[in-house]
């Protein structure tokens, strides 16, 4: 049975969890799935496959940025990214392939995740999630956004130009995007459907 009158459409999906009912357990609440967000970018930057010729690998964390902020929404997104940010750049060995620092030529791209779970956040917070083509739109700019950030800190990093950087860290991985972007696509909005809710 469709509920879509309980949901308003600035709800995300960690809308839909059950309420806490004081605000010690509402923040409680919050940073639970601000610390399972920023555990699962950290699981899923372990499946890693190195990309010959690049020091960027493929991996399964900017999937995981782009669906926390989504799911948890803007502030709560940025929050799950940064606390992922700021434990790798202290040391837990969370990055991609179990790295973890500030040093490394890639950490512009864990820069871009915050703002990118921002972002993303920020669209399903007007519905971006809930239908095929908005949900690819809203994935694709949180991806602009990450190689925003990550292309120039990598030429930074490697002392190389722009272009140079571009070919090493974002053209060999936009057929990964585009399939990621079907994922999404197909997952997210069949999320709300199946919750009965629009």
């Amino acid at each position: 049975m469709a509920i879509a009158a309980s949901t308003p459409s600035t709800a995300v999906l960690a809308d839909l969890l059950p309420q806490a009912s004081t605000r010690i357990g509402a923040r409680t609440r919050d940073l639970v799935l601000v610390a399972g967000g920023a555990a699962l970018t950290g699981i899923a930057a372990q499946l890693s496959v190195p990309v010959p010729g690049s020091p960027v690998p493929v991996t399964g964390q900017t999937f995981a940025a782009l669906l926390v902020g989504t799911a948890l929404g803007a502030r709560r997104g940025a929050a799950a990214l940064g606390l992922y940010l700021a434990a790798g750049a202290a040391g837990l060995p969370w990055f991609a392939e179990g790295t973890s620092g500030a040093g490394m030529a890639t950490f512009g791209y864990v820069i871009g995740f915050v703002l990118a779970a921002a972002l993303t956040g920020a669209l399903a917070r007007r519905g971006a999630d809930r239908s095929p083509l908005r949900t690819a739109g809203a994935m694709a700019l949180g991806s602009l956004v990450i190689y925003a950030v990550g292309v120039p800190y990598l030429a930074f990093a490697l002392d190389v130009p722009l272009a140079r950087a571009a070919s090493l860290g974002m053209y060999p991985y936009l057929i990964g995007d585009a399939l990621k972007m079907a994922l999404a696509m197909g997952a997210l909005p069949l999320t709300w459907k199946l919750l009965g809710r629009r």
